[in-house]
């Protein structure tokens, strides 16, 4: 009887409430944050490795896919097994992780988009694994960053400029970039493999990460002082460029250490002005890494 009249004082005495709603919102507060942590781990985790896939077609492409160690795939289908692909592989020595089908080019037309140039090949592989900036420094060589490049096969054709150049990988901004597809691969003509893709949240903060570690970053503009390579001799370079039309954003622009033009030749002496005024961004990023490796940039 006493104990009963006791729960009853507690439950009616107002400390006792208020010390029951506290712990109820600590608990609360502990659930909400351990999601919170969970959600985030998550998203990390998809983020190192998206379960994105697709059918990737082309001697080129795919001969590169399958060499590639990091490279994840599930099906190869060939028109005749006397494919390229298949002799190349089997030239460097590798096991395939699956068995090639054999299967009549209709077929393997059905899997991909019309306009495919296929050259009797697919194979569906998922999407490579992200490095951070800090990871993808590892490999030497110079940087190139893409500010709202957002034309797939202009980034394929980056990607293979780079790869010839002894370029070390590519930087771009997560919300303004292609996702990894066979039209970007394509373009790329195997350089996907060798030339990682840093996705980044904001190429501003992304600048100062290169810079943190060492790196010379260079804006290219039209119309600004000529971009010469031998100044930077030893140096370890970042070349940043912006979309055709829109250029640099301000902000990127003032995060560079400096901002740099490409030789373009004028009509004749009189004049002041280049016959064209700027260069497709796939061109520009090839001149532009050209400069800075022939004159032995790190």
């Amino acid at each position: 009887m006493e104990s009963s009249k006791k729960k009853s004082l507690h439950k009616k005495d107002p400390s006792f409430l208020r010390e029951c709603k506290e712990e109820n919102r600590k608990e609360r507060n502990k659930e909400h944050n351990n999601r919170q942590m969970w959600r985030s781990e998550n998203q990390n985790i998809s983020l190192k490795r998206t379960q994105n896939s697709y059918w990737l077609f082309g001697i080129h492409a795919v001969t590169a896919a399958l060499i590639n160690p990091r490279r994840r795939y599930t099906r190869l289908l060939v028109t005749d097994e006397q494919n390229p692909v298949l002799r190349e592989v089997k030239k460097q020595g590798i096991i395939l992780r699956v068995t090639p089908e054999i299967v009549p080019k209709n077929r393997l037309e059905g899997y991909l988009s019309p306009e495919a140039v296929h050259q009797g090949v697919a194979l569906r592989v998922h999407s490579l694994d992200l490095l951070t900036i800090e990871e993808a420094l590892a490999c030497p060589g110079p940087i190139v960053v893409l500010d709202h490049v957002t034309d797939p096969r202009n980034i394929g054709a980056i990607l293979r400029s780079t790869a010839a150049l002894g370029g070390s990988f590519l930087i771009v901004q997560e919300r303004h970039a292609p996702e990894e597809t066979a039209v970007l691969a394509k373009a790329a003509s195997g350089a996907l493999e060798s030339v990682p893709i840093v996705r980044v949240v904001n190429i501003s903060r992304a600048l100062e990460t290169l810079q943190k570690h060492g790196c010379w970053t260079i804006g290219l503009e039209a119309q600004a002082p000529l971009l010469n390579g031998a100044d930077f001799r030893q140096k370890r370079v970042a070349l940043v460029l912006g979309a055709e039309g829109h250029g640099l954003r301000r902000l990127v622009r003032e995060h560079c250490d400096e901002i740099a033009g490409l030789y373009m030749p004028q009509r004749n002496p009189k004049e002041k002005t280049a016959t064209m005024e700027s260069l497709n961004v796939s061109i520009a990023a090839a001149i532009g890494l050209y400069e800075v490796v022939r004159y032995g940039s790190l």
